[in-house]
């Protein structure tokens, strides 16, 4: 009888270690964005940096779907082209969570629209900066969401080193 109730305690306690919660990919995300995030100013709050990277996350979750997303991005824009999807192209992304972005009671973040190689049909993109308030874009990060099919990739601006982007403020953001 003892040994039996040692095999179902040791048993117990495999099956509870086993069912202990990690963080999903998606968490380590939100939380690495939001530590980013707060890296653009002191003032930056934790709880800010936080609400504002699960909003990017579940928007893009809400663009994919919207957008029927295929992938990779380069051949959803050539569905987009010839009229089989309605949206979807880079700068759709950008200007969607620019305007969502801004609605937003964020005291201390600033959202602009970036591009890089522009008037290059091949090569432009487009996409969303946030820098802290008062801040040049160069001290922003980027948040592309096109790039991996509607996983959100973010970096540093000056660390994006695939594309060189410039402020895009005649698109309707400030500055």
């Amino acid at each position: 009888m003892l040994k039996h109730c040692f095999r179902l305690f040791f048993f117990s306690l495999w099956f509870v270690s086993c069912t202990v919660q990690t963080p999903t990919l998606k968490e380590d995300k939100v939380k690495e964005l939001a530590q980013t995030l707060q890296t653009l100013d002191t003032l930056v709050t934790y709880k800010e940096a936080t609400k504002l990277s699960k909003e990017l996350y579940q928007k893009t979750k809400e663009l994919s779907k919207r957008f029927e997303l295929t992938s990779p991005p380069q051949y959803h824009n050539f569905l987009v082209n010839i009229g089989v999807k309605e949206k979807g192209l880079c700068y759709h992304w950008a200007d969607a969570l620019y305007a969502y972005s801004r609605e937003r009671d964020y005291p201390s973040f600033e959202f602009h629209l970036v591009g890089a190689n522009i008037g290059e049909y091949w090569s432009e993109h487009n996409s969303l900066v946030i820098v802290g308030k008062g801040k040049p874009i160069e001290s922003g990060i980027i948040i592309d969401p096109w790039r991996n099919s509607g996983k959100l990739y973010f970096s540093n601006v000056k660390e994006d080193t695939k594309y060189h982007w410039v402020h895009r403020p005649a698109r309707g953001c400030a500055r």
